[in-house]
């Protein structure tokens, strides 16, 4: 794919996961949770200009950091979810303003790496800041599943050892 492609799909897959994290959602771990990042991450990994050929140590060093910075916005956007439990059992997820402030130091952060690759000369294509996108959601609903499971099982549990009435709704703290 052309990088105007690359850059089409990085910017709808943002798009959609963004306008999505503003609205109250239910959390289903039976999911395939992990599907957008995978086709993500392969579309990016058939990409032939993801390393600069010229600058091979400088090209993997850069892909490095924009794997590490997914993975810590992907974890900070996960921390930074409510999670709830309705009535029902239900888990349900909602993004707040410090998952925003997450992004926005994201986005910084990859453009201060973007900036610093062109001081150093090294090409970098569309496909390494799509694999980086595709670490940040394999991450951030990963983990959200993970919070979702405690916390359904922590209602459950105490819905067993509680006197009968009715459990009032309770929402995580972020």
């Amino acid at each position: 794919m052309s990088g105007l492609v690359n850059a089409l799909v990085i910017v709808a897959a943002v798009v959609w996961v963004v306008v999505r994290q503003f609205r109250a959602r239910q959390v289903d771990a039976d999911r395939r949770w992990w599907l957008l990042p995978v086709i993500l991450a392969v579309v990016a990994l058939r990409e032939p200009d993801m390393l600069d050929v010229h600058h091979r140590t400088a090209s993997v060093l850069l892909l490095g950091v924009e794997l590490l910075i997914g993975l810590a916005v992907g974890a900070g956007w996960a921390w930074t979810t409510r999670i709830w439990v309705e009535p029902d059992g239900a888990v349900w997820s909602k993004g707040t303003k410090a998952g925003v402030a997450v992004w926005i130091v994201g986005i910084g952060l990859r453009a201060g790496l973007l900036g610093l690759g062109l001081v150093l000369g090294v090409h970098q294509g569309s496909s390494a800041l799509m694999l980086g996108l595709a670490a940040t959601l394999l991450v951030r609903s990963g983990i959200l599943v993970l919070r979702a499971q405690t916390v359904a099982s922590a209602d459950a549990r105490s819905a067993m050892c509680g006197d009968g009435m009715p459990l009032p709704l309770r929402k995580e703290r972020v």
